[in-house]
Formats: C-alpha cells, structure tokens, sequence
C-alpha cells in the first residue's frame, strides 16, 4: 500500500555482487590498468615519494571509478542472503571470536554509485579524453600533507589544459563540455573508497587492507 512505498527501509538492505566471479574479475583488470596508468606517468615518478604514496591513497578510487566506465563495465546486485536463525545463534559467538563482521554495502549506496557512474558513461569521453580527466583527477593539490603542491598544482593545470585543447575539435558546439566534466569528474570523489574495496575487493581480498595491496602493485 502507500504506507508501504513511502517506506525507504529496503534501502538500507545490504547487497553483494550477482555474479562476483565475473565482475570481481573486471574490477581487478580495471584496478591493474589504474595503477599502471601511474606508474606510466615520468612526472608522478618525479614527485617524492611521501607524496606519491599520497595521492595513492586519495586518488585510487575516482580513478578507478573512471577506469570501470572507460571499460565498460557493468555489475548487477542482490540482497544479501540473511543466514538462518539457528545458524546465526550457534555460530555469533564463533565468528566474533575469529575476525569483525565485515561491512556490507547498501542498496541506497550502490545506487548512487551506479548513479554517477551512468552519468559519466553519457558524456561518451574519447580515449585522450579519458587520459587527461585521469591526469587532472590524479594531480590533486589540494591533498593534505603534500610536500610538492605547488608543482602538482602545476601538473594538474597542464593536463586540464590538455583535455580542453582535445575538446575543442572534437566538441565545437559545446563550449562547457569542459566545465560540465569536471563538474561529473567531482562527484566521483564523493564515492567512499570503503564502498568500492566492500562490493568490488573484499570478495577477493579478505580482510588484506586495500591501501597495501596497491602500494605493492606500484612498487
């Protein structure tokens, strides 16, 4: 009834993958290609290292975020299976004992999720595109703690100098394609890494801290 559909209970149910297998597999070529997209990169190299690990660690996922629409990559979820009654009384005490209860992702969360990541598979970026905005989002100068900011700040100008010289010809008639980009790029930060590791890593990882696992792939 009408009670019913007011209600926003069911988007606070957690969800997990339909097919992880499948998609846990796509994150994770998707994760190798954002990593090495650094590693690519002279100037990053340049940068202390304090600062590379850094950007790293706030800058990871909106690029990964930009990777899975790059490739195209979709995913579907589901309610999480609850476990039966007597299971969860037997085996509660059990499972504290081991290791915490993992966090799961929400319905109201992945929706956001894939929210932003519909309307950033919109603007249908070019691969210089792409290349650039990547640039731009890795070269944050305002991360804290930065040693190089000013030279990042730098960096991050001449790449958003180089996405706007790609858009030129390539989108005459729209003359704030580029602000419009950059406006979508910024929404992608607002996407908590924890939500990305919980619903695309953690099936594959465990409990490994995300932040290890890709200063290992860097280094």
């Amino acid at each position: 009834g009408p009670a019913r559909r007011r209600c926003l209970c069911h988007q606070r149910r957690t969800v997990c993958l339909r097919t992880p297998h499948v998609t846990c597999q796509a994150a994770s070529d998707v994760l190798a290609k954002t990593v090495s997209f650094m590693k690519n990169l002279p100037s990053f190299h340049l940068l202390p290292r304090e600062d590379q690990l850094l950007l790293l660690d706030n800058c990871w996922a909106p690029l990964f975020l930009l990777g899975l629409v790059q490739e195209m990559v979709t995913f579907e979820v589901m309610e999480t299976p609850a476990p039966s009654m007597l299971k969860k009384i037997l085996l509660d005490g059990q499972n504290r004992r081991e290791e915490p209860e993992r966090s799961q992702p929400t319905l109201a969360a992945v929706r956001r999720l894939q929210c932003c990541l519909n309307t950033f598979r919109s603007l249908d970026l070019s691969p210089k595109e792409y290349a650039y905005l990547k640039g731009a989002v890795l070269f944050d100068p305002d991360v804290p703690g930065l040693k190089a900011s000013l030279y990042i700040q730098s960096l991050q100008r001449e790449a958003q100098r180089a996405l706007q010289e790609v858009l030129q010809p390539l989108h005459p008639e729209d003359q704030g394609r580029f602000a419009h980009i950059l406006l979508i790029a910024s929404t992608l930060k607002s996407i908590p890494p924890a939500l990305i590791t919980d619903l695309f890593f953690r099936p594959v990882i465990g409990r490994t801290d995300i932040l290890e696992l890709l200063v290992e792939m860097l280094y």
